[in-house]
């Protein structure tokens, strides 16, 4: 088995906000992997004494060792007792219902002898390639159906259009205190036979292929398996910094967090 991975920060001034880890063996046997993409809030007040770093390792730590070790749990049940367990570790000054408490994009997927298992909430990425080796890419659609409407409003109002549909029935989910949102995760599993390898991407890496358009999925896991992750990061970030401006493919960043994990069987 080959495991890689790596993670860059969007800016060497400011705190990575992704979270990457994997657990081998899980429960004695497969594995497990946790991939989360922290959720940048605005300057202003967030109703939390807590960063999004903070919250990130905490949960991203929960989630590696209830997925790792709890078989008897799904991985929905797995991912809404991490976000219970992060929750209480909050304190009396945190105000979890406020829309900018700090979460997280989540990615996970764990294995046994027998099948894959995977969850994957908001705009985060999970590549499943086939024994056959054609790329299936497990995606949370939901934010991406919503850009359209965004964009077409003035720059101003952007951000407060999608904030006030995060969490929020007829918009998008992600991973903050409240673990019923667990249930919104698109989930799945097949039979570990049927996977040669698998990659979980946060969306600083997904660009590659979704913002700047070099390659489809296919291409990307051809580029991850063939040059490592380290690599794949490089290419988004000359991609970047030949657009600076955002002006060729708009986007909210120049540069983002980007993480990628490659296991291959």
């Amino acid at each position: 088995m080959r495991i890689e991975m790596a993670s860059e920060p969007g800016s060497p001034r400011i705190p990575n906000e992704d979270y990457a880890s994997v657990a081998l063996p899980a429960a004695g046997r497969g594995g497990a992997l946790v991939v989360l993409d922290g959720v940048t809030p605005p300057p202003e007040d967030v109703g939390c004494e807590h960063d999004v770093p903070w919250y990130v390792a905490r949960l991203g730590g929960a989630l590696l060792e209830l997925s790792g070790s709890r078989r008897d749990m799904t991985p929905a049940e797995c991912l809404a007792e991490a976000i219970e367990r992060t929750a209480r570790a909050h304190g009396p000054r945190c105000d979890l219902s406020h829309v900018r408490t700090p979460q997280a994009t989540v990615v996970m997927a764990r294995w046994d002898e027998s099948t894959v298992e995977h969850l994957v909430l908001s705009d985060s990425a999970l590549l499943v390639e086939d024994a056959d080796g054609s790329v299936i890419p497990v995606l949370d659609p939901r934010l991406d159906e919503l850009r359209p409407a965004a964009r077409a409003l003035p720059p101003a109002e952007r951000a407060a259009y999608l904030e006030g549909l995060r969490n929020a029935e007829g918009g998008f989910f992600t991973a903050a205190a409240d673990p019923a949102v667990a249930s919104r995760a698109v989930t799945g599993a097949v039979p570990r036979e049927r996977v040669r390898a698998l990659a979980a991407l946060s969306d600083g890496v997904t660009r590659w292929a979704e913002t700047f358009r070099l390659g489809d999925w296919d291409a990307l896991m051809a580029v991850l398996r063939k040059e490592g992750p380290r690599s794949l990061i490089a290419r988004v970030r000359a991609a970047e910094s030949a657009d600076r401006a955002g002006t060729a493919f708009p986007r909210g960043k120049v540069h983002d967090d980007a993480t990628a994990v490659l296991v291959e069987f």
